[in-house]
């Protein structure tokens, strides 16, 4: 197997975000199946590999560069087109092309329909993101009634949801870093997501949504919206319940409602199943392997396939219209002569 190389900005500072955890995380699950590095991009990290150090070796056929960083992707694809790259896509929406010598791994049946249908010449796999064995239910008590994060929450949830409730419930608005998410969400009875809004202004979509399935995997009852990736796992009605539903009192009426009723049905092991190490691992081993055989392959052959071109679309289009327009033609000609008892 080929060494895998993952690409991201930086480690820290302004480039911590959930992206980067995720991606970090791959790389380390990736370890148990082949050799794998961090390497930076934009800042020079102590004890970290730098791009532009790696591209001074002259022979880089043993390894595969990954690229995740939705807005940096054109410009590494580029920078990186003469050696082996994979993209591994988070969200969808950026509105760059990629060619058909790029595979893609995506973290989301969301993101993989994207490309599916954006780039259908190239190889595509679905590695969900990976869920720590540490998000399960503790039996702790649940002293907190509601639980919310800022970040990524909706204009609605923020100013006029929570305020209404925080009259009627215990409600804890975490807006900052929290070191043991796990035990939070083990206190907590109902966890509040409305992330529709925040990416509808970024342009781009959810690329996973890794808080609402990690606090169901902690056992709370979950509000959430079920935009892009979300809905790849959240079934309201049987998982989760749709929030921001109609009016803001029936999301009050509901959510209290669920308060004052008897703990709803815990998820089974199994719901999670997918999403955990041994099963991320496997899949990985699966993928690597196929990998790594088609760059054997395009070593010797050269993509043929014709791609989705505005170009090759238009004259597509015009061939049906034509088509249609002759044989329209033909039936009208065939009909005329039935009529004079010709045919």
């Amino acid at each position: 197997m080929r060494k895998l190389y993952f690409l991201v900005p930086g480690t820290d500072g302004k480039f911590a975000c959930g992206g980067l955890w995720a991606e970090l995380n791959t790389c380390h699950l990736a370890k148990q199946v082949c050799p794998a590095e961090v390497v930076t991009y934009c800042q020079r990290e102590q004890d970290t590999l730098f791009l532009d150090d790696l591209l001074q070796e002259e022979n880089l056929d043993d390894v595969i560069f990954i690229i995740s960083w939705g807005f940096h992707v054109p410009k590494l694809a580029a920078r990186l087109k003469r050696h082996h790259v994979v993209y591994h896509a988070h969200s969808a929406g950026y509105r760059f092309k990629l060619p058909a010598s790029m595979p893609i791994i995506t973290v989301s049946r969301h993101t993989m329909g994207y490309w599916g249908q954006k780039s259908p010449n190239s190889l595509i796999y679905y590695l969900p993101n990976h869920i720590s064995n540490d998000f399960q239910n503790l039996n702790l008590e649940r002293d907190i009634d509601i639980l919310v994060q800022t970040r990524k929450s909706s204009e609605y949830l923020l100013k006029e949801l929570i305020p209404t409730l925080q009259n009627h419930c215990k409600v804890v608005v975490l807006d900052s870093h929290v070191e043991d998410l796990i035990k939070l969400f083990n206190r907590a009875k109902i966890y509040l997501y409305d992330s529709a809004e925040y990416w509808e202004m970024k342009g781009v979509s959810e690329g996973f949504g890794l808080p609402p399935m990690e606090s169901l995997a902690c056992g709370c009852q979950v509000f959430s919206s079920v935009n892009d990736a979300l809905a790849d796992y959240l079934d309201p009605g049987f998982n989760c319940h749709k929030i921001a539903g109609y009016s803001k009192e029936y999301d009050v009426q509901r959510i209290l409602k669920m308060l004052n009723s008897p703990p709803q049905t815990i998820l089974p092991d199994d719901f999670f199943e997918i999403y955990r190490t041994e099963s991320i691992t496997k899949r990985l081993k699966i993928i690597l392997d196929q990998l790594n055989e088609f760059f054997d392959h395009t070593k010797y052959y050269h993509s043929n396939i014709k791609g989705s071109t505005k170009l090759r679309l238009s004259k597509l289009i015009f061939q049906r219209f034509f088509s249609k327009l002759v044989k329209k033609s033909k039936n009208r000609i065939r009909g005329a002569l039935r009529s004079l008892g010709l045919r």
